[in-house]
């Protein structure tokens, strides 16, 4: 085509359309061979923009994928981070309006008649509570006529009170008996104590720990509280009590760590803390710490978590804490676990995790890839909520059976996708995530010990990140590693089904006169209450 003076031709080849611009001038002199290699270098320079291109559309798409993922975790519910016992203040603020506006309604409300009036039926307040009675009488037992009254019965109404902490004060008296013949003076042992010579009783050292570890109340609100409740107790004192006790129980999770560690298969997690820098480098700011957990797999016998405080996330934490242990370790795909299982662990992947890349795919833009992929996944978990009670043995068997052909139709559909998609896609890392995994993330098929995820220790981590808020750092390496061990039993006294406060409370005033050998029968998993 000819405009103006200059020549326009258009070359198609490959798939691609080249415009070119030529002077007239130009093509004068040129042969055959000189033309076509102008026409390969047209060629090759679209080629190369096309190209570019594509990488560019890839680049946005993951910037796309990014940026709808992190407006879900800030604005959408986070059902995949949270369960539903982690209620926002907002929530329970709505409660309260939706309370007070019912109140308010019913001010205004005309009285209802008698006939139509339903109250729902309450239920009686737990009969092992104390009750304290308050009688109410007339003044006098003398009718305006003149009569006596005789009482024919009464009417109880229970109303639910609430003292916050009352203190009260053990007084330990011990006589002192002399024989005037030959002088002796008998008098009875001072009983041992977990703090010698110390003024608290071992119940309010389990009330403080309990209120520190899994409440969460740092110690200078358990200062305020206990001022309102009549003796403020300084902060010191309560922070040597707190140490004392740290340095008391301490055998107790040495113990646990012993009994956890002949299991045969063992979650691992890790969760971020602050903590002050160390002394001499100490400018006001923190440096992120680790909080690593360990607990036996979810189809083990014991039940019972050991949290272990580590100044840095690096591998050798996790190779310390394990030593010469040799099983199957249940976690994710951080690089830190992979020394030691190359030293003899056997990996066992967590597929909720290799779950959660396809459900913030999905999330962030609907992909019909992930669609497939979380509806494959969840038929692997209907299959495993079936089992669940059942023996190892059994187990196995169903999985055999239901989960691996699912399984492996599963792995052969994203081998065949990943070839579709371009590299560096958000579908991409999803589909590499688990192709890269997948021997690891499919072990538990073949042993019914082996649980399918992760989900246990992450559980037992739970309490952990609800407290960080509260806790704001951890002061020192040492406050760190006391934390650990005292949440330790804490938590696996919870496991067990057991009041921490009571678990507390009577280990505290056992151990200071239990025998060393024994002291596993004070492991929370293995824990009597002494009156039993």
């Amino acid at each position: 085509a000819n405009w103006g003076m200059r020549q326009w031709r258009v070359y198609a080849g490959a798939g691609t359309v080249a415009l070119m611009v030529v002077e007239p001038q130009s093509l004068d002199g040129l042969n055959e061979t000189q033309l076509r290699a102008m026409l390969h270098s047209v060629l090759q320079a679209a080629a190369a923009k096309d190209q570019a291109l594509a990488f560019k559309q890839v680049v946005i798409d993951k910037l796309t994928h990014e940026n709808a993922l992190l407006k879900r975790m800030k604005f959408a519910a986070q059902t995949e981070r949270y369960s539903a016992d982690q209620r926002s203040l907002l929530e329970d603020d709505i409660e309260t309006d939706l309370a007070a506006v019912a109140e308010e309604l019913n001010q205004h409300r005309a009285p209802a008649r008698s006939e139509e009036k339903q109250s729902p039926k309450r239920q009686p307040l737990p009969a092992h509570l104390p009750r304290r009675e308050i009688r109410h009488e007339p003044e006098s037992w003398t009718c305006q006529c003149g009569c006596q009254l005789k009482r024919i019965g009464e009417d109880v109404a229970e109303k639910l009170d609430y003292v916050p902490g009352v203190f009260t004060v053990e007084r330990h008296i011990r006589g002192k008996w002399a024989c005037a013949r030959c002088e002796t003076i008998i008098q009875a042992p001072v009983a041992a104590h977990v703090i010698d010579k110390g003024i608290p009783t071992t119940g309010l050292l389990a009330q403080v720990l309990v209120a520190k570890y899994a409440d969460h109340q740092p110690l200078y609100r358990q200062e305020a509280i206990f001022g309102r409740a009549g003796l403020a107790i300084p902060r010191s004192t309560l922070e040597q009590w707190v140490g004392t006790c740290g340095v008391r129980l301490q055998p107790l999770v040495d113990a646990l760590k012993v009994q956890m560690l002949k299991h045969r298969v063992l979650h691992a997690d890790e969760t971020p803390v602050q903590m002050l820098k160390p002394a001499g480098k100490r400018d006001g700011k923190t440096h992120r710490a680790y909080l690593w957990a360990y607990a036996p797999g979810a189809f083990e016998t014991t039940r019972a978590v050991v949290y272990d405080f580590c100044e840095s996330r690096a591998g050798e934490h996790a190779r310390d804490f394990l030593g010469d242990w040799r099983g199957s370790l249940v976690c994710d795909d951080y690089v830190g676990y992979k020394q030691g299982l190359a030293q003899g662990l056997t990996e066992v992947g967590c597929l909720a995790h290799a779950r959660r890349k396809f459900f913030d795919l999905h999330a962030a833009d609907k992909s019909q890839i992930a669609e497939f992929a979380l509806e494959q996944f969840a038929k692997v978990y209907a299959i495993e909520r079936e089992v669940k009670e059942l023996n190892p043995d059994q187990r196995t068997a169903i999985r055999q059976q239901q989960t691996k052909p699912l399984l492996d139709a599963l792995h052969e559909w994203m081998t065949l996708q990943r070839e579709k998609v371009p590299n560096g896609s958000a579908t991409a890392k999803a589909l590499d995530y688990n192709l890269r995994r997948w021997e690891a993330l499919t072990r538990f098929v073949d042993d019914g010990q082996l649980p399918v995820d992760n989900n246990w220790i992450e559980n037992q981590i739970r309490p952990i990140a609800l407290g960080r808020a509260n806790w704001l750092f951890a002061g020192s390496l040492r406050a760190g590693q006391r934390a650990a061990a005292v949440m330790s039993l804490i938590q696996s006294a919870r496991m067990n089904g057991h009041d921490p406060y009571a678990y507390l409370n009577d280990v505290l005033t056992r151990l200071p006169t239990h025998m060393a050998s024994r002291i596993d029968e004070l492991l929370p998993h293995r824990w009597q209450p002494a009156h039993i």
